[in-house]
């Protein structure tokens, strides 16, 4: 075992304020003075895939169902243009001034810092990290529900579907937790490709799951009833009802494509050669692509199956029961991908606050010391005490703030709607007005301008559905009852 403070390697690590900088002095070091990246376009798109199709893909078929046919495919359609266009904006940003040779920027509230500085800074950090630490709660609790109903399927199958299958969650979150305590100890986002790769395989899988359920479902006929225009007021649901889940719809929608929260951090991964800017725009194509084409796969056959009284998601709230096994495997699967996603979110949060720590106490030895352990069959492992602690308290503290408010998936999408905005569309439309100095006025000027309002009243809209449901949750709410 071999020790070492987190600040050996001299001024520049230290300036970054990158605690994992500080790597075994035998490797190669990229030209920052950081330990060599690895990433290719590969590990990237598993990154994108992991964090991009969530649970949330077989809720889509809910949100068509409150929009319509034509509503619905179109705002999906539109969603993924947008997100990739934004996307690709926000990579050339990587580094600064120059896209392809300018100064590496680690964070996305480095690259504001570097283009647009002031308030702004604060503002994208409040944003992004508070979204992190959102995803992280949910991620817990959804995770929990899919688990739960592996056991609710399997009271149905012997009992009947009629039975009341009770299971509690609180002990699926507490495991789910414990687990991410191990995972934690993952130094940074750089070691996670293996477990982003596995995490994308698995919301591949449940994807098709439901996906086949869904086509077969309608190939038996017994089909719900569908509209061009998606619920029917006075039948479905009521008036107010049919404008708020609307709104909420298009809110899901939108940022269940919101991935630039940590394209940064993804893009930090990268090696060098081919130019980070342009293998990422390729990795954001394949994620965005491939997550579009299921989620209209998803989306559009499960609404076909299911019509106007969809379910919130096909999979947990039992849209199928049979075959129970089939429906085992796909929450199975959602429970793997979760905790893939999980770390894949979390671990910039995990080193903005350790980074600050660095840069607060660069001589604390509890904060920056590390021990190099060589684990047999696994290769060696740096094991910070500070580490250890922090991301343990913090993984214990999200599990019981998810036991205690278990509703805080509608929590969830009120943060989402409130990061959308600013983190998707408005930081990488004003830095690439930065970086290219777009004439004011003129017409690309213009039209950025407006994609930049456009989306703003969408999320302003969306935030006002998701409070709407959140504040229908909490009437509904009742502590400590066990999922029926």
């Amino acid at each position: 075992m071999k020790s070492f403070n987190t600040d050996q390697h001299g001024h520049s690590a230290a300036e970054s304020g990158d605690v994992y900088a500080m790597s075994d002095p035998t490797k190669n070091v990229d030209d920052d003075g950081r330990e060599k990246r690895t990433g290719t376009w590969l590990t990237a798109s598993a990154h994108i895939i992991t964090a991009v199709i969530g649970s949330g893909v077989l809720s889509l078929a809910w949100a068509l169902a409150q929009l319509g046919w034509v509503a619905g495919t179109v705002i999906l359609v539109t969603f993924a243009i947008v997100t990739y266009y934004t996307s690709t904006l926000l990579a050339d940003c990587y580094r600064a001034p120059d896209p392809i040779t300018g100064t590496r920027n680690y964070t996305y509230m480095g690259v504001v810092r570097a283009y647009l500085g002031g308030k702004k800074v604060q503002l994208c950090g409040l944003a992004q990290y508070g979204n992190l630490v959102g995803v992280t709660i949910g991620y817990t609790i959804t995770a929990s529900i899919s688990l739960v109903a592996i056991g609710r399927a399997n009271c149905f199958h012997k009992n009947g579907h009629g039975a009341k299958c009770s299971v509690s969650n609180y002990p699926y979150m507490a495991g789910f937790g414990l687990l991410q305590i191990f995972l934690s100890q993952i130094s940074n986002i750089h070691e996670l490709s293996f477990l982003s790769i596995i995490a994308a395989v698995m919301s591949f899988s449940y994807a098709s799951i439901g996906i086949g359920l869904s086509i077969a479902k309608v190939a038996s006929g017994k089909v719900g009833k569908t509209t061009l225009t998606g619920t029917v007021i006075g039948v479905d649901v009521t008036a107010s009802d049919k404008v708020w889940k609307a709104f909420q719809s298009v809110g899901d929608i939108a940022f269940s494509y919101a991935f630039t929260t940590i394209l940064i951090e993804i893009q930090d991964t990268l090696r060098s050669s081919p130019p980070e800017n342009k293998v990422m725009k390729k990795a954001s194509l394949i994620g965005v692509s491939t997550t579009t084409v299921f989620y209209i796969l998803c989306g559009c056959i499960g609404y076909a199956a299911f019509g106007n009284i969809a379910p919130g998601d096909f999979l947990t709230d039992f849209g199928f029961y049979e075959p129970f096994w089939l429906v085992d495997f796909a929450n199975i699967c959602i429970a793997v991908h979760l905790i893939g996603a999980y770390q894949v979110y979390v671990q910039p949060f995990f080193q903005f606050v350790e980074s600050k720590c660095n840069k607060k106490w660069p001589e604390n030895i509890f904060i920056n010391k590390e021990y190099l352990w060589k684990i047999p069959y696994l290769g060696k492992w740096r094991l910070s005490p500070f580490r250890l602690v922090w991301r343990t308290c913090y993984v214990i503290l999200t599990t019981l703030i998810a036991m205690i408010f278990p509703f805080f998936n509608s929590i969830l999408g009120l943060l989402g709607a409130l990061a959308f905005w600013p983190l998707t569309v408005y930081f990488p439309v004003s830095m690439h007005m930065a970086q290219t100095k777009v004439k004011k006025y003129s017409g690309r000027w213009l039209a950025l301008t407006l994609l930049v309002l456009v989306c703003f009243i969408v999320s302003a809209l969306a935030a006002v559905g998701s409070i709407v449901g959140l504040i229908d949750n909490v009437k509904k709410y009742k502590p400590f009852k066990n999922i029926d």
